[in-house]
C-alpha cells in the first residue's frame, strides 16, 4: 500500500518527521517497508538558461541551443516553439530517467550534438502541458536543482499490511491511525451533492437474487456527462500511488477507492439491457468477456452483476467489456456494493485475477461506507465530468450486518501483555480509532467496534488493539522463571542430540529436507508393491506438485541435496539427516511415524593435497563410519549381513548389507543403484545408510561395564582358510566368539584373496586370533594347542581347507 504524504495531509495534519512517522506506524502494527521521495527522479534536472540559438544544419523543425547548466555551457537540440534566448527552463542532464522510462543520454540528433534535454511539464510529470518547454520564473538560480527551486517533494510510505487490516487499505484508514498516534483530529472529505433531477427508481432498479453473496448494493445515475482526460490534480494523485490514469470517470472511481477503501464501478447506463441491475450467481459454463478482452467460462458459485439479459461484471473482481465506459458515454450508473469476502476470494483465485477491487473485497469492506463512497464519487463526477445527477439513490440491503458488543477486562489485558494500563487509558485508545466504549465497572469496558473494523469480534482482538496503540516497543520484555534443575531434555531428544554430536564429530554435515516429497519417490527407490514404504500418505493441499506425499524414506531427500550440490560443483559430500518417515495406515488415519537416521558419502575420501592422492570413497569408508558411531554408543555386537540387504532395491546388488545389532536388523548400508541415481541425475557413485533410531537405541546398554587393564602380554596366531566364495567372513568370527574360550581375546579378518591358483568358487580368508590370560603369561605350547583345536573345528564346520 503506497501512501503519498501530500495526499494524506488532506485528512490529517502531519506533525512528525516522516521517519518518526514511519517508525510510529510500524510500532502500531502497520509496517513501513520503504520511505522515498517520489520526485527523486528530478535530482539530475536543473534550472538552465538558454544562452544562444542557431538553426539546425539538417532540420527545419529543430534548433541548436547552448544552455548554461550552472557548471558548464552545453549543446542541446530542441524543437519546442517557445524556446528563446535568456529563457529559464528545466534542463535534464545525461543520466536522468523521465517518468515514462526515457533515459537522457548525450547523443547526436540528426548530426548535431545534444548533451541534455529541455523538457515540458508533461515530460517531467509536473503538469499536462506538452506544447512546449517548461518556462520557469526569472528569479530562479541557474544550476539549482529543479526540485529544490520549485519546492517539489512528496514523501511516499510503502506499508506492508497484514490481511486482517482491510480498514487501512485507504488514505482515510491510514489517516485515522496517524490521528490516533498524534492525538489530532481526522478530517473527512466534504460531499456537496447538487440538486438532482427526476427520480432514479423511475429509470432503473436493483434486484439482489443472492443476498448471502451480496448483503448491500447501492447505485446512482449521472446523465449528460462528458468523458475525457482527468484534471492534472486528479491524475497526479493517482500517479503518486502507482495507478495509471485512464479517463475522468474511471479515475474518479479509483480515487475514491484509494481515499475510502470502497471499490466502485461505473457502467455505461445506455448499454445495460432493460436499464436495470440484477445481482445473481452465474450459470455454470456461461461465457463472459472481461475488460481485458479475455473470454472466461463461469462456474455456478460465482457472483455476477447482470443487466436485464446478461452478465456485465464479475462482482468485486473486474467489469465487463460489454458495459465499459467509452469516449461517447454520457449516462453513467455508479455501483457501490458490499460483497461476501469468501465468494470474491474464490472467484479471484479461480481466474487468477488479483485486482485492486478484489484485494479489498477479499479482506472485507465497511458495509456502512457503501453510500458515503457512492456520494463522494457522484459529487466528483458532477464537478469534473459535468452532467446532471438523477435525484435519489438506490440502496438495496437484504442483510444488515450488526457489530456485536465485546466486553474487555483491563486486568486480563494487562496479564496477557505484561503491562500496567488502566481501563481509562484503554477507553481513550479505543475511542481514538473509532470504537464506541462504555465503562461497565472499574475493570470492564463494553466495546462496540466500528463497522470498518471487520476483523474485530473477540476480546483478544481488542487486546491486540491495546498492544499496538500503546506501542509494541513499550511492552516490557519478560522471561519465564525456570529453575536450573528443571532444564532437562526429554528422553526422546537425547538420541537425536547424541547422534548429532557424533556424526558431526565424524566429519559429516547435517541436512534438513522437507517431509513432503515427489509422488514418484517410491518409484525412484525401485520399491516393490508389498514393501511397507509403498504405503504412502498423500498431502491434500500440497505446496507444489513435487511435494505431493509424505516421505517413507529419508534417502530421496538426501539424494536431492546431492543433486543440488553437484550442480554447484560441490562433489565431495558427507551428509546426514535425522527425521521422521511416515507409513500410512489409511488416508483418514494417523500414520506410523518412525524416526530415522540417514548418512551419505560421495566423492573423494579426503581432500586431495600434495601428500594425499585423490582417492574416491567406497563402501568400507561408510561402513567404518557406522561402526564408529555404534561403538561410540557402546553397541559392540555389530554385524553386517548381505542377506539382510535384500529388502533395499535402491542399493546395488553385491554392494549392500544389513546393519545388525545382535540379531536385530536396525538398518541398511550400501552403494546406491545406478537406476536410482539416474532418477536424481547423479553421475558419480553414492554410498548411503539408513538406520531406525528407535531400534538402534533399544540395543544401547543401560549400564556400561569396565575391565581392568591387562597385566600379562598377548600372543597372536594367524590362520588362513580356503572356503566357499559365498560364505560370509562374519560366520567364522561368530563361531569363534560362540566358543566362549576365556583365552581368546579377539579375532579379526586381515586379508581376502581370490583368483590365482584358487578354484573359481573359492576364496582365501586370513584371520588373526589374539590370546591372553588374565592370570599368567601364556606358554607357546598351550597357545599352539588351543589354536590347533580352534582351527580344526573351523575346518570341519565350514568344509574348509588349509593352503
Amino acid at each position: 500500500m503506497k501512501i503519498s504524504l501530500n495526499w494524506l495531509k488532506s485528512y490529517v495534519p502531519i506533525q512528525m518527521d516522516v521517519n518518526d512517522l514511519a517508525e510510529a506506524l510500524t510500532m502500531t502494527g502497520l509496517e513501513v517497508e520503504a520511505v522515498y521521495d517520489r520526485y527523486d527522479y528530478l535530482k539530475n534536472v536543473v534550472v538552465g538558461r538558454v544562452v544562444s540559438i542557431s538553426a539546425h544544419p539538417n532540420s527545419t523543425k529543430l534548433q541548436c541551443c547552448v544552455v548554461d547548466s550552472g557548471k558548464a555551457r552545453i549543446p542541446v537540440v530542441c524543437g519546442a516553439p517557445n524556446v528563446h534566448v535568456n529563457c529559464l527552463s528545466a534542463l535534464a542532464l545525461p543520466g536522468t530517467q523521465l517518468p515514462d522510462g526515457t533515459i537522457i543520454e548525450a547523443s547526436a540528433i540528426r548530426g548535431a550534438d545534444s548533451e541534455g534535454m529541455l523538457c515540458s511539464e508533461a515530460e517531467l510529470g509536473l503538469g499536462p502541458d506538452r506544447s512546449g518547454i517548461m518556462l520557469l520564473p526569472e528569479d530562479l538560480s541557474v544550476g539549482q536543482s529543479l526540485a529544490s527551486a520549485l519546492d517539489l517533494s512528496d514523501m511516499v510510505l510503502e506499508i506492508g499490511l497484514t490481511p486482517n487490516r482491510s480498514d487501512c487499505l485507504s488514505f482515510i484508514g491510514i489517516a485515522r491511525e496517524v490521528a490516533a498516534i498524534q492525538k489530532t483530529a481526522l478530517s473527512y472529505p466534504e460531499i456537496n451533492l447538487p440538486e438532482g433531477r427526476g427520480a432514479i427508481r423511475q429509470m432503473t432498479s436493483v434486484s439482489i437474487l443472492a443476498p448471502d453473496h451480496c448483503p448491500r448494493y447501492a447505485a446512482r445515475i449521472l446523465t449528460g456527462a462528458a468523458v475525457g482526460p482527468s484534471p492534472y490534480w486528479l491524475q497526479d494523485r493517482l500517479i503518486s500511488v502507482g495507478i495509471r490514469p485512464i479517463n475522468n470517470v474511471v479515475d474518479i472511481t479509483n480515487f475514491v477507492m484509494m481515499e475510502t477503501g470502497q471499490p466502485l464501478h461505473a457502467f455505461d447506463f445506455e448499454r445495460l439491457a432493460g436499464h436495470r441491475i440484477v445481482v445473481r450467481t452465474a450459470v455454470s459454463g456461461e461465457p463472459f468477456t472481461t475488460l481485458d478482452h479475455k473470454s472466461r467460462t463461469l462456474t455456478a458459485d460465482m457472483l455476477m452483476i447482470c443487466d436485464g439479459e446478461k452478465p456485465v461484471a464479475i462482482a468485486g473482481v473486474m467489469g465487463g467489456y460489454n458495459s465499459e465506459i467509452e469516449p461517447a458515454t454520457q449516462s453513467i450508473l455508479i455501483e457501490s456494493a458490499c460483497f461476501d469476502p469468501t465468494s470474491i476470494r474464490k472467484t479471484s483465485k479461480y481466474f487468477g485475477l488479483n485486482t485492486d477491487a478484489s484485494h479489498r473485497f477479499e479482506r472485507g469492506v465497511d458495509p456502512e461506507g457503501t453510500v458515503f463512497a457512492l456520494d463522494r464519487a457522484a459529487a466528483l463526477m458532477v464537478e469534473i465530468c459535468g452532467g446532471v445527477l438523477i435525484e435519489g439513490v438506490i440502496d438495496e440491503r437484504p442483510v444488515v450486518l450488526e457489530q456485536k458488543p465485546i466486553v474487555l477486562s483491563a486486568e486480563s489485558t494487562n496479564r496477557l501483555l505484561g503491562t500496567q494500563i488502566d481501563s481509562a487509558a484503554m477507553d481513550s485508545m479505543l475511542q481514538s480509532i473509532g470504537f464506541t466504549v462504555e465503562p461497565l465497572n472499574p475493570d470492564q469496558l463494553k466495546v462496540i467496534p466500528p463497522s470498518f473494523r471487520v476483523d474485530v469480534s473477540r476480546p483478544v482482538d481488542l487486546v491486540e488493539e491495546i498492544a499496538r496503540l500503546s506501542g509494541y516497543d513499550r511492552i516490557p520484555t519478560t522471561f519465564p522463571v525456570i529453575s536450573e534443575g528443571s532444564a532437562r531434555s526429554f528422553p526422546s531428544q537425547r538420541p537425536r542430540e547424541q547422534i548429532l554430536r557424533l556424526m558431526t564429530g565424524l566429519g559429516f554435515s547435517e541436512t534438513i529436507t522437507y517431509s513432503f516429497v515427489h509422488p514418484q519417490s517410491c518409484k525412484y527407490l525401485r520399491l516393490e508393491s508389498g514393501d511397507p514404504r509403498m504405503r504412502i500418505l498423500r498431502v491434500l493441499n500440497p505446496l507444489s506438485e513435487d511435494q505431493g506425499i509424505m516421505r517413507t524414506s529419508l534417502i530421496p531427500g538426501v539424494l536431492e541435496t546431492v543433486n543440488r550440490n553437484i550442480s554447484r560443483q560441490s562433489r565431495n559430500l558427507k551428509l546426514f539427516e535425522i527425521g521422521n518417515v511416515f507409513i500410512s495406515n489409511g488416508q483418514d488415519v494417523l500414520p506410523d511415524e518412525i524416526e530415522m537416521l540417514s548418512g551419505l558419502w560421495t566423492g573423494a575420501r579426503q581432500e586431495a593435497s600434495w601428500h594425499t592422492p585423490d582417492t574416491a570413497c567406497d563402501f568400507y569408508d561408510l561402513k567404518g563410519v557406522v561402526e564408529a558411531l555404534l561403538s561410540a554408543l557402546h553397541i559392540h555386537d555389530i554385524r553386517f549381513s548381505r542377506n539382510a540387504a535384500l529388502s533395499c532395491p535402491y542399493l546395488k546388488p553385491g554392494y549392500a548389507a544389513g546393519i545388525l545389532c545382535g540379531r536385530r536388523v536396525v538398518g541398511h548400508i550400501g552403494q546406491v543403484h545406478s537406476e536410482t541415481l539416474g532418477f536424481f541425475n547423479i553421475k558419480q557413485p553414492v554410498y548411503v545408510f539408513e538406520i531406525d533410531i528407535q531400534k538402534l537405541f533399544a540395543s544401547v546398554p543401560d549400564v556400561h561395564q569396565t575391565t581392568a587393564i591387562p597385566r600379562f602380554p598377548a600372543v597372536a596366531r594367524d590362520i588362513t582358510l580356503i572356503l566357499s566364495k559365498t560364505l560370509e567372513s562374519r560366520s567364522i568370527i561368530e563361531m569363534v566368539e560362540e566358543m566362549h574360550n576365556p583365552l581368546v581375546e579377539r579375532i579379526m579378518l586381515f586379508d581376502v584373496f581370490e583368483g590365482g591358483h584358487l578354484p573359481l568358487d573359492k576364496k582365501s580368508l586370513s584371520f588373526r586370533l589374539t590370546y591372553r590370560s588374565a592370570a599368567e603369561t601364556l606358554e607357546d605350547e598351550a597357545v599352539n594347542a588351543l589354536h590347533k583345536n580352534i582351527s580344526d573345528k573351523l575346518i570341519q564346520e565350514f568344509d574348509a581347507a588349509l593352503p
